[in-house]
Formats: structure tokens, sequence, C-alpha cells
């Protein structure tokens, strides 16, 4: 179970780490599509929602603080889904679908997250930052050595 968990992880949070990449990147054109949605400070937000997903996948991905990072995700997604993808409003069919297509990736992706926050920590597979293998082949704190 731990290679299925492990694959899920690079999955889950290589999208994340990939997307909040991108959000910088392109800062510029997803900045107009925020402001399309009345974003204040569009351009800032579009780099703060990047530098989230980007904290939350690499924490994912390196099971470093992943209670952190899962929340992270889990904030940008439930911060940003009805701001950006608000299906409600749209009186375009084909424009509406779009969006309550993005809308319900996204409250899949945040019920993911959120699953990810109740497991328990360290995570298999994990970075041990602070902290140091010991005989038995787990991990002892260093703050109690």
């Amino acid at each position: 179970m731990k290679a299925v968990f492990l694959i899920g992880r690079l999955i889950f949070g290589g999208f994340f780490l990939y997307n909040g990449i991108n959000h910088i990147k392109e800062r510029k054109f997803m900045g107009q599509y925020a402001r399309s949605k009345n974003v204040p400070l569009a351009e800032a937000a579009v780099v703060g929602t990047g530098v989230a997903m980007i904290v939350g996948g690499t924490s994912v991905l390196l099971g470093v603080k992943p209670k952190i990072g899962t929340a992270a995700i889990a904030g940008f997604l439930a911060g940003v889904s009805p701001i950006m993808h608000d299906f409600w409003r749209i009186e375009d069919p084909s424009q509406r679908m779009t969006e309550m297509i993005n809308f319900s990736k996204n409250v899949a992706l945040l019920g993911s997250a959120l699953s990810l926050m109740g497991v328990e920590e360290p995570w298999p597979v994990s970075v041990p930052i602070g902290a140091r293998e010991v005989e038995e082949g787990g991990y002892e704190d260093l703050l109690a050595a």
C-alpha cells in the first residue's frame, strides 16, 4: 500500500506544483481572466495562489509538513472555486458547462486534500526533515536526541 499511496501523492502533489508554476509563468494572461471575474489586484492574486499551490504541491510530494501543505491546497480550492468557476451565474450554455466542469473538478480535489489531511504524520516514504534515522529503521526527533 505504500507504493499506491506514494504514486497518488506524486500525481496529486505534482498536479499542484505544475499548476502553481504555471500560474506564476502565465500571471499576465491569468490575471486578465481573474480581472474579468472582478478579482481585485488580479495579477497579485494569481501569483499568491500560484505560491500556495507550489507550497502545497511540494509538501505533498515530499511528505514534509503535509498537513500544512494540504491545508494550503484546500484553502486555495475553497477560496478560488466559487469566484473563478461561478457556473450558476453564466448564461451561455457552453461557457456554463466549462465552468461547471472546472468547479466540480476543484470540489473533488478539495475532497482529496481534506482526506489527505487525515493521514497520520509522518507519511510513508517522506523526506525526513529534522529527523535522523535510528537503528530500527524508524526516525527519531533531533530535539529529543
